[in-house]
């Protein structure tokens, strides 16, 4: 996968079209990434020990990983990712304008 934990990314559809956030986990064998702030669902919680608290809590859920794509650092840019290999070292770079990525 191009993204990586970490990267700040654009959504291009769905609900959140525009919103952008940083990326918490990536789960490849399902393609998908959860970011911060994305694709909020609410789930109704249960207090299980004495003295916790119940109620309604917003969490974070996996979009699929073709509906993002990264913002480059430097020119602000919504981009696609390259890689450059140079001796033994593989790096990410901004199509844009050529930048490395994290």
């Amino acid at each position: 996968m191009k993204i990586k934990k970490g990267d700040n990314v654009q959504v291009l559809s769905g609900n959140d079209k525009g919103k952008t956030g940083e990326v918490l986990e990536v789960i490849p064998k399902e393609n998908k990434v959860i970011v911060k702030g994305i694709n909020l669902r609410k789930k109704h919680v249960k207090p299980r020990k004495q003295g916790e608290e119940g109620g309604i809590i917003a969490s974070e859920v996996a979009i699929n990983a073709s509906k993002v794509n990264v913002v480059c650092p430097k020119c602000g840019k919504v981009t696609k990712v390259a890689y450059k290999v140079e001796k033994d070292s593989k790096t990410r770079i901004c199509k844009k304008c050529g930048t490395n990525l994290k």
